[in-house]
């Protein structure tokens, strides 16, 4: 059954992630709470706080179940359905304003109608925001998406960078979240792809987590920096708090339907800063990132 080896797939996602990141941090160690939803289910969240490399980060799972809530019912032109979700969603925001801040989610649904499935689909995405650009990193953290993909179809990355730079953009600001990745959903059984063959593209996502990411902070959380790359990280994760709080769906649907509070603002960073008008000096290494968020480019 799909359901029972996505939910073991990302226990075991969970448990290697979260090994991983505490032997790159070498000082702290990840604190884990069960909790329960009151309508069915519940989850484990596990965070990081105050490390030599990560100053915070969550690696969530969660497993809910019950009657649909009326605004997805809406969303999905269902009525009186029944659901079933479970995903887990990873949030790094590192100490040293050289390694960029991470997040991926892989997550499957089932919606049943008098106790018969209906439907199911698979989603997903992981994508990079840096403070400070590093072109080989990117450069790098795209071409690993790209290669997975490039697995299962040849038409994969790019729709999905697409998706992804489309998806993650402040509109308000008119300027990107980051410099993107890959993100997809309602990815369906088809004549193309079997249930079975999604569950192996996601999970060769999970380990894309790692081998996209997890080179760029061994790279880079052993370089020098001082206040005024602080002062702009702070500034830069003010942009991260406003996409998360004004467009990000999975923030809203979790702040609109009484969603565990704690597991859905994990994924804010634990100092920002608004300053007005902030604007770096015009040749500056911090201008040069405002640059290349103005436009999407293609990295692989």
């Amino acid at each position: 059954m799909i359901k029972k080896k996505f939910s073991n797939f990302i226990d075991n996602l969970q448990k290697d992630i979260t090994s991983s990141l505490e032997i790159i941090d070498g000082k702290e160690k990840f604190k884990s709470e069960h909790w329960n939803r009151e309508k069915g289910g519940g989850g484990l969240t596990m965070v990081i706080e105050n490390g030599d490399v990560f100053e915070k980060g969550g690696v969530n799972v969660s497993k809910v179940h019950g009657q649909l809530p009326d605004s997805m019912s809406k969303m999905l032109k269902v009525t009186n359905s029944e659901f079933f979700a479970c995903g887990i969603s990873i949030v790094i925001h590192p100490k040293n304003p050289m390694v960029p801040t991470f997040h991926a989610n892989l997550r499957y649904f089932e919606l049943y109608e008098k106790d018969e499935l209906k439907d199911s689909w698979f989603g997903g995405g992981l994508d990079l925001t840096p403070y400070y650009l590093f072109e080989n990193d990117v450069i790098h953290f795209h071409k690993t998406c790209k290669n997975t993909c490039d697995n299962y179809d040849s038409n994969f990355y790019e729709d999905y960078k697409k998706k992804c730079d489309n998806y993650f953009w402040n509109s308000h600001r008119n300027e990107a979240r980051g410099v993107g990745g890959v993100f997809f959903d309602y990815c369906r059984e088809n004549k193309l792809m079997t249930n079975e063959r999604w569950l192996s593209f996601i999970k060769e996502m999970g380990q894309c987590i790692k081998t996209s990411y997890l080179p760029i902070v061994e790279k880079r959380k052993n370089m020098p920096f001082n206040e005024s790359n602080i002062n702009w990280q702070h500034i830069r994760r003010g942009r991260y708090v406003e996409f998360n709080l004004l467009h990000d769906k999975g923030t809203l649907f979790g702040l609109k339907t009484n969603g565990r509070i704690e597991s859905i603002l994990i994924s804010m960073p634990p100092k920002v800063k608004w300053e007005y008008n902030h604007l770096p000096e015009k040749d500056s290494e911090e201008n040069s990132l405002l640059k290349i968020l103005q436009f999407p480019k293609d990295w692989a």
